[in-house]
């Protein structure tokens, strides 16, 4: 049949499982490109497959679907900064990083990298970020450098006042973010597509590997090892820590950012074998840098008074977005315990609130508690049953329980969600 052809060569060529997305999804857009090319069957598609690369990635375009915005999951971000500054500055102090992130989509996430290093003080001319991308349309709209109101879902925009110039349908990002960022047409799966390249300080892949079957996921993980540098930090999803824990990565103990090194290294930097540590990296940088505002960090942060004290015995009345930013913050510090009693509180003094829910059960699962996290995820699917990240998660927990059947379930309808999302919303 050429629908089962044509799925597996998208699966040869991208990596992509059909059943990820949904077998009714692929099908659609095939009929969608025969229409396209004015021809009557699938078949005869099926041919001009075969005949013509550029309709190959006609198809890939049309299977892609970018979701990304700034700072999507800004832990990870923070994590970035906090890591380079203590660990890797003080050891090269004339290097340059070397960054990447694959697959970098409309090149929101590469952005918020240099973003987030211009902000903590990094000087220009000291790093750089590979944006690696399958669909040639998302690396022409990264090089536009024009977004949209949909790339900015972010609580804190205040990054967009100091890096982009409003237009009337849009922003534009500017030259000095732009040029910190090399944006390249790749397949993480092809043969020899980054030949000789290797010691990256931090790759961001993330939200890619679920869309991957298992032959596919530890081949491109492989490849993902061999790019990093020793003692680097590659950044996944939250539905993909088992994969890198399963191919010889150690968490590197930073909650919610869903870092990861290479077991060897982590191990070389220790002096002994290193465990899978929950524990966050010191919260005090080391600063070489003249510091300047920083938006990577949990925002907004409290302001100058005394901290909250976040136990059962503090009586005085938050809002609920302080309660949930406080205990990002505590989190962000490795202060799980912290920040699940400012949750509890926040859940005693204000009406149930999906986010609160969706943020224990992130909080638990740090702690390595799955079981009390997919309650959580199901708390928040119940107040929110579009809440896409508590799907993902949740999922995610169903797996590591072994309930694959379950956890497939869940991804399906996070990713239709995500797909009509992106639909609603343009562009």
């Amino acid at each position: 049949m050429a629908f089962a052809r044509i799925a597996a060569l998208l699966k040869e060529r991208m990596g992509l499982d059909a059943e990820s997305i949904g077998i009714a999804s692929v099908e659609r857009v095939v009929r969608a490109r025969c229409a396209a090319r004015g021809l009557e069957d699938e078949q005869a598609y099926w041919e001009q497959l075969n005949a013509s690369e550029e309709e190959l990635q006609e198809l890939i375009e049309a299977i892609v679907i970018p979701e990304t915005w700034f700072f999507r999951d800004p832990e990870a971000f923070a994590a970035l900064v906090r890591v380079l500054a203590q660990e890797w500055l003080p050891k090269h102090p004339e290097e340059r990083l070397r960054m990447l992130s694959l697959p970098c989509s409309t090149g929101e996430e590469p952005c918020s990298m240099a973003m987030s290093l211009l902000d903590a003080g990094f000087a220009a001319q000291r790093f750089y970020i590979d944006a690696i991308d399958i669909s040639l349309r998302a690396i022409a709209y990264g090089e536009r450098g024009i977004y949209g109101r949909n790339s900015f879902r972010a609580k804190d925009l205040g990054f967009r006042d100091r890096y982009f110039e409003p237009l009337e349908h849009g922003f534009r990002l500017s030259e000095g973010v732009r040029q910190q960022v090399r944006f390249r047409h790749g397949n993480l799966l092809a043969n020899g597509w980054l030949h000789g390249a290797h010691g990256y300080n931090a790759i961001f892949c993330r939200n890619v590997l679920i869309y991957f079957d298992r032959p596919m996921q530890d081949r491109a993980i492989k490849v993902l090892a061999t790019l990093l540098a020793p003692g680097g930090l590659l950044f996944v999803g939250p539905s993909e820590t088992g994969l890198a824990l399963d191919h010889g990565f150690v968490s590197a103990g930073i909650p919610l950012a869903f870092a990861f090194r290479r077991a060897e290294a982590a191990a070389l930097e220790a002096g002994a074998p290193r465990k899978t540590s929950r524990a966050a990296i010191p919260t005090r940088p080391i600063d070489p840098f003249r510091p300047r505002k920083s938006v990577i960090a949990v925002q907004p942060r409290p302001k100058a008074e005394a901290p909250v004290e976040a136990t059962p015995k503090d009586k005085s009345p938050m809002a609920a977005g302080h309660w949930i930013e406080e205990a990002r913050r505590l989190a962000n510090q490795g202060n799980l315990t912290e920040a699940l009693r400012c949750c509890e509180q926040n859940s005693r003094d204000q009406p149930a609130s999906a986010e609160v829910f969706y943020l224990m059960g992130m909080l638990q699962d740090a702690a390595g508690q799955v079981h009390k996290a997919a309650e959580h995820y199901r708390k928040a699917l119940y107040l929110d049953p579009q809440h896409p990240e508590a799907l993902v998660h949740l999922a995610v927990a169903l797996q590591k329980e072994g309930d694959t059947r379950g956890a497939q379930r869940l991804l399906k309808r996070a990713n239709r969600l995500s797909a009509i999302g992106e639909g609603k919303s343009g562009g």
